[in-house]
């Protein structure tokens, strides 16, 4: 049946209907999974009906609470030393494990590639030789660092903790 569409006519494998603004310039660009993924959603999202309103909230008959009776101020200590209460909520979590990944390097392949590996395939990744190695904990960068080799085991010599605002910076790219 698709056949005999025109070729902005014919099915996608991601939908069920046809793609009404294809051009067959657009055949010739590949994209992601991701990207399909969210084109996807972004046309169904744009087919579906508005929400009706939400009707107008009555007027409540109650007080309103004072934010200081819902919320505990915060204080702030200026000594450095943890207090045993403090102390004792660390202490709760220490012995929790948490998966720590040393990133070799990534790379995109298509499906196709991917199916013709076999044992002695060389996958090139796009870091470079010689490059920090991304440190992860729970899939969060936290760290960076190099390899080394202790007791013939290979290890990671940490050479720059990521701060906050350089791991959202990282995450944008």
């Amino acid at each position: 049946m698709a056949a005999n569409l025109p070729r902005s006519q014919k099915m996608t494998s991601e939908s069920t209907q046809p793609d009404q603004t294809a051009s067959a310039d657009d055949f010739d660009t590949e994209m992601t999974m991701e990207e399909a993924m969210a084109l996807e959603a972004a046309q169904r999202a744009a087919a579906a009906p508005a929400p009706a309103p939400a009707p107008a909230p009555a007027p409540a008959s109650a007080p309103v609470n004072d934010i200081n009776s819902v919320f505990k101020p915060l204080v702030v200590d200026d000594s450095k030393k943890p207090s045993p209460t403090q102390r004792n909520d660390i202490d709760m979590i220490l012995d929790i494990p948490v998966q720590l990944t040393v990133e070799l390097g990534r790379t995109k392949v298509p499906i196709k590639n991917l199916l013709q590996l076999a044992q002695g395939s060389v996958v090139e990744l796009d870091a470079l030789a010689g490059e920090p190695m991304d440190v992860l904990v729970n899939g969060y960068l936290i760290a960076q660092g190099e390899v080394v080799v202790v007791n013939e085991k290979f290890g990671i010599r940490l050479t720059d903790i990521i701060t906050p605002s350089e791991r959202i910076r990282k995450l944008n790219r």
